[in-house]
């Protein structure tokens, strides 16, 4: 039986071709769109599950509110990893690791650098918590000691070739030699951080013992509970209550002469609390990450959308098939009187529908396989097709195809079984399109669905434009920045001058940070005379130059900036806005302010404010402009040139030559200014290039489902057509005749899609700080997107149907 439904369903395909391939088609691009999501939402949700005991590892995370500030940090203070492991036994295992960032590398011997990044110190017991296999060494003893470092194998063929690096021996910054005492795999893509270099905490200089601070992300491993039930982290972190009252409260007291009870009453707050391994790299929003991490949101927003596009083609299926039911109408009567039940008749036109689905899976997979390579560009992944046929989607890309005919063939399969054989056969079924209400509503949630992906889409391109183009408070156009600037040494203020003297650069200045991605640093400030924890302001503290300002075209609203002419500059301080507001500052220029100048609190640091600039955006415009300060400092990692040169690589080759001669052997990476501020929104970049694809898919396969729907009704109704034209109808009468009917459809989508987007973009727009205003030509300019689309699919069969010679239509007559 059932080959000779596949036999019927294969020929019924054959002969209606045009049919057949706005289906298979149409369900082919609708899965390619859902396979592809189903993918990057799998690869999403399967980050760090790699880990053996990923289920009981957990990152202490810590929330601060002191100074006007709210802090959520990703860090911990450097001795918490060790204490929890001391004084609870519920603690398995801890480790720390402190980011480091970029670092010259080289092997020993050898003369040229190799400009490594994300490295990082890392706790001996670094291998007792996360699963890194090593290749090669002893991961019980591999940072054991001072000055040795674990590499992955990339690292490893990099600086070693093909010779065993195992014992060998790396210079790092020119100058300290570890040894490698492990090679460990590469870690997986699906990481929430990576790196190729753990090097041993040993050696990492850093003033320990400070509760106070947060440099350290800090993991713990928690002992599985009775009966090797996960360990239970809301019951154990009750006893961050204590730690803090135990050890944070004595610092306190000593640095600020203040109880943790008075720093609570003076507004003020501490807390950490414990976030699962595998929730960090899509529920974790803390600043100080060791790598930007994605958003469950996004993996929520793909999913339906998946589900939409999903339906959508299956809407063009049971659109289609129930719009040409006077084709099948005879074939079902003449089958009835020869015998054939409903549920057998059922069963026949569910295998159509399972076949037609089979094939635009095989046709999916294709899809897949040539839009793999660019999705992976667009999303920052690296999916492969394999793993379509992994033990977690095999079963699913089986049962796909299955499920999706039943629910497209379902409808249609009991909407044509159900013809009575008397009427069919004496021609008495009613196949207008005004009547089938059904049929309207699911053009109606095709093309709302498609509306509220062309809002979205139009809401995140205007976000991202308004980001790249809103004034941030400096200008950071022209700017030339060229990092690691420590490995030219005491020779960094010679490189600036040489650099300065060369035609096309306007100014130059040296600094420790800039209003880009890179560190922070985090200070206390304090009115003079003032050691009331309600009056300190936590701020950014940042070195810079003489020439910063000027630089960078920060505005200077009171005072004046840092001038060579003052000796007195030296204890001078700049400060935005921001940070005079929430000093409580009406007059700020010769006010005194201070801050502890050692991790102990033993030494203070007393600063004259000579100056106030305009605020500007030195973090994402996801976040409200913070307090900053500058001071002068020597310290300098970064140096950033103003050019405006017309031959901009031969200015480059310039500059490269003035490195080389200073930094020999040094590599010499730089940046534009501009671009490194865009690098904070690629992934909302990723999100409206991926949101804007999928968007005009959904509407191909609307369209493609209209198209057919349009042929049917204007085949339907050739006879009327021809009547009206003898009649004297114009062609422009006709062909709005034949189009309002779905014209208003869209109509009343577009009126139920505008303030379903408008919720859901308003909700996508709170993340940021700073935001466009949701307008009424968005949804206008969607509305009018989706008409023109619907007019011009309907409009190439009513123009068709319109010319036709109404001699031949009505032949029959």
């Amino acid at each position: 039986m059932l080959t000779n439904y596949l036999k019927i369903a294969w020929r019924t395909l054959r002969k209606q071709r045009g049919f057949a391939f706005i289906n298979i088609f149409g369900l082919a691009v609708g899965l390619a769109c859902c396979l592809l999501i189903m993918l990057y939402v799998l690869d999403e949700l399967s980050f760090d599950r790699y880990n053996a005991n990923a289920e009981r590892i957990y990152r202490v995370q810590s929330d601060i509110k002191f100074g006007g500030n709210d802090m959520h940090f990703a860090t911990t203070p450097d001795p918490l990893g060790p204490t929890l492991k001391k004084d609870y036994p519920q603690v398995e295992q801890f480790v720390r690791l402190h980011q480091r960032g970029n670092w010259l590398v080289k092997k020993a011997g050898e003369t040229t650098n190799i400009r490594e990044s994300d490295i990082t110190f890392a706790d001996s017991t670094l291998f007792d918590v996360f699963t890194l296999p090593l290749v090669a060494g002893d991961p019980k003893r591999a940072l054991t000691e001072p000055n040795t470092v674990v590499i992955s194998e990339s690292a490893a063929k990099r600086h070693f070739g093909n010779q065993n690096a195992l014992g060998q021996t790396l210079v790092f910054a020119n100058k300290e030699n570890y040894k490698v005492t492990g090679i460990m795999r590469d870690m997986p893509q699906n990481s929430h951080f990576r790196t190729d270099f753990f090097v041993t905490m040993l050696s990492d200089n850093y003033p320990w013992g400070q509760w106070l601070s947060n440099n350290h992300h800090t993991y713990i491993l928690l002992k599985p509970g009775r009966d090797g039930a996960p360990a239970d982290a809301a019951v154990f972190s009750r006893n961050f209550e204590s730690v803090i009252e135990k050890y944070v409260g004595p610092q306190l007291m000593q640095m600020m002469g203040s109880t943790m009870e008075q720093f609570r009453k003076a507004n003020n707050q501490m807390n950490f609390w414990l976030i699962p391994l595998t929730d960090i790299h899509l529920h974790s929003k803390q600043q100080v990450e060791l790598a930007p991490n994605g958003d469950i949101q996004y993996v929520y927003i793909f999913s339906a959308v998946a589900l939409f596009i999903l339906l959508i083609a299956c809407i063009n299926f049971m659109n289609l098939a129930t719009a040409r039911s006077s084709s099948r109408a005879r074939e079902v009567g003449v089958r009835k009187v020869m015998g054939s039940e409903r549920q057998q008749l059922v069963s026949q036109f569910m295998t159509e529908s399972i076949l037609t689905t089979v094939l635009a899976m095989l046709l999916a997979i294709i899809i897949v396989a040539v839009a793999l390579p660019g999705f992976n560009s667009i999303a920052a992944k690296a999916i492969s097709l394999s793993q379509l046929m992994s033990p977690t989607l095999l079963p699913l890309l089986v049962a796909l195809p299955i499920a999706v005919g039943l629910l497209a063939g379902s409808y249609p399969a009991f909407f044509l079984s159900s013809f009575q054989p008397i009427s069919v056969l004496k021609g008495r079924i009613n196949t207008s399109f005004r009547t089938v209400s059904l049929r309207s509503g699911l053009v109606v949630f095709q093309f709302m669905m498609s509306v509220v992906l062309i809002v979205g889409t139009i809401i995140v391109y205007r976000q991202l434009t308004y980001i790249q183009t809103t004034s941030v408070g400096f200008n950071r156009d022209h700017v030339l920045t060229i990092n690691d600037l420590y490995y030219v040494g005491k020779q960094a203020e010679a490189f600036k001058q040489e650099v300065m003297r060369l035609p096309g650069v306007v100014s130059g200045s040296l600094s420790g940070y800039l209003p880009t991605p890179s560190d922070r640093n985090d200070t206390v400030l304090f009115p003079e005379g003032q050691t009331n924890l309600n009056k300190g302001v936590s701020m950014q503290h940042w070195g810079v130059d003489y020439d910063y300002v000027k630089t960078l075209g920060i505005q200077v609203v009171s005072g004046r900036g840092f001038s060579p002419t003052f000796g007195s500059d030296s204890s001078g301080i700049v400060m935005n806005e921001a940070a005079v507001k929430i000093l409580g500052f009406k007059d700020p220029i010769g006010k005194h302010v201070w801050r502890f100048d050692d991790p102990e609190g033993k030494i203070r640091k007393t600063y004259t404010i000579i100056g106030v600039v305009k605020n500007f955006h030195f973090e994402s415009l996801r976040r409200n402009i913070g307090a900053l300060s500058l001071v002068l400092d020597a310290n300098s990692r970064a140096a950033s040139f103003r050019v405006s040169s017309t031959n901009l690589p031969g200015l480059m080759q310039q500059i490269e030559a003035k490195w080389k001669q200073l930094a020999p052997g040094q590599p010499f990476t730089y940046k534009f200014m501009d671009d490194s501020f865009d690098e904070m929104y690629r992934a909302e970049q990723r999100i409206g290039t991926i949101a804007l694809t999928f968007a005009a898919l959904a509407i191909l396969i609307a369209c493609l489902g209209l198209f057919g729907l349009a042929a049917f009704m204007a085949e339907q109704r050739t006879k009327e057509i021809g009547v009206r034209k003898v009649l004297g109808a114009s062609v422009p009468s006709l062909i709005g005749l034949l189009s309002k009917d779905f014209l208003k459809l869209v109509i009343i989508a577009i009126l139920i899609a505008s303030p379903l987007a408008w919720y859901a973009m308003t909700q996508w727009l709170s993340d940021f700080a700073y935001k466009i205003d949701i307008e009424w030509w968005m949804f206008a300019l969607a509305g009018a997107v989706a008409i023109g689309i619907a007019l011009l699919t309907v409009s190439f069969q009513s123009v068709k149907a319109a010319l036709m010679n109404p001699v031949k239509s009505l032949r029959s007559e």
